[in-house]
């Protein structure tokens, strides 16, 4: 058995992956909120409510490599329509183990709910904190199956020194005693590095499919 999308993301997150036989896993969504697909490497899972048999049927009949198929524009495409939603892009997914110690960058909690960036943030996330510092933003909110996600902003005057990197370690530093998750898209070169530097690992690729 897969097991719920929930003990699949944890044990990714400690390093411990489904069996890379080419397999696909179709496991129901966590909530109402989000489906999607996380290919992880040689085995994806596909998070929705609609019908098994329909993923399968539709992912057989794309003729295509059975490890690309889940990430196959026809089939996410056809995921859309069957759905109703919509997705954004495909994301390189990363996870990022607590870590010790105070944040290095000064941070203050913002508590407006009005503030632009926890009504964009609270779109896609509950429990929604953000914390401003000199030059960026850092969000921390749960997302998918309940998973702990991070989201940085740097405006532009502040990039290019470092400040990516030092918001996405305090991130480490806040989540408690759990992983916490980043969904950059795999064009944001920029980003990446930044995550990788601050010590997050790529689990895999994330398509997802938030509810209209």
């Amino acid at each position: 058995m897969a097991g719920s999308l929930r003990d699949i993301l944890d044990a990714a997150a400690r390093g411990v992956f489904p069996a890379a036989d080419g397999g696909t896993s179709v496991v129901p969504q966590h909530g109402g909120r989000d489906a999607g697909v996380v290919a992880f490497t040689a085995h994806s899972v596909v998070f929705t409510d609609e019908d098994e048999g329909w993923v399968r049927e539709t992912l057989a009949s794309l003729g295509c490599d059975p490890l690309a198929a889940t990430m196959n524009a026809r089939f996410l495409a056809a995921f859309a329509e069957r759905t109703g939603r919509t997705t954004d892009t495909i994301d390189v997914l990363l996870a990022g183990v607590p870590l010790p110690g105070r944040p290095e960058v000064a941070l203050t909690e913002i508590a407006d709910p009005g503030h632009p960036r926890v009504v964009a943030a609270r779109r896609r996330r509950d429990g929604v904190r953000v914390w401003a510092a000199d030059g960026g933003v850092l969000v921390l909110g749960r997302g998918v199956a309940g998973r702990l996600e991070v989201a940085v902003e740097v405006a532009p005057g502040a990039r290019h020194r470092g400040l990516g990197r030092r918001l996405v370690t305090a991130a480490r530093q806040l989540t408690g005693r759990e992983p916490v998750w980043a969904q950059v898209s795999a064009g944001n070169a920029r980003s990446l590095r930044a995550f990788q530097a601050a010590g997050y690992r790529p689990v895999g690729s994330e398509a997802l499919f938030p509810r209209p």
